[in-house]
């Protein structure tokens, strides 16, 4: 078993979307997948895009892909990365594919000298909480997470 970790690139939007609805799934909402291949190629890809991709590919295969992109402390002065997505297709899973992939984002995180790296787990997810918690990541209780989106932000934004 080879496990190779690279860039993401256009030509992978269509795979990329496919372990997107695979999570969404897993997460319980596909419903709320409304992108397509050509809108992911678009917009993580485009000019201007600040976010950034990799592909794990496990004997040649995408076994997992990971999005992040850079956020910024105030109170550390510093930037940071937030990871939007880090998933592994589950016949992939327990071959060190998602240790892989945030190793290699840790490790950006340690070059470009970044306060910290983030993500968001739901509460339920106790094997990946488990995965986190082994590598010395912890938990943020105490903030609550907000989101304003769909109507409720077109509305607000008037």
């Amino acid at each position: 078993m080879s496990i190779t970790l690279r860039q993401a690139r256009p030509e992978d939007a269509s795979a990329i979307y496919t372990m997107i609805y695979e999570l969404a799934v897993y997460e319980k909402a596909p419903e709320e997948v409304v992108t397509t291949p050509d809108e992911i190629r678009e917009t993580l890809f485009g000019d201007g895009s600040h976010t950034e991709a990799l592909i794990c590919e496990i004997d040649g295969k995408a076994a997992g892909y990971a999005v992040f992109f850079t956020s910024y402390s105030t109170w550390l002065g510093r930037n940071g990365i937030y990871m939007e997505d880090l998933y592994v297709s589950p016949e992939y899973r327990g071959k060190g594919a998602g240790r892989a992939l945030l190793k290699q984002i840790a490790q950006y995180a340690v070059e470009r000298r970044c306060g910290r790296l983030e993500w968001s787990v739901l509460d339920w997810n106790q094997p990946a909480i488990d995965f986190y918690l082994s590598i010395g990541a912890l938990p943020q209780n105490e903030w609550v997470r907000y989101r304003l989106d769909g109507e409720a932000l077109l509305r607000f934004a008037e």
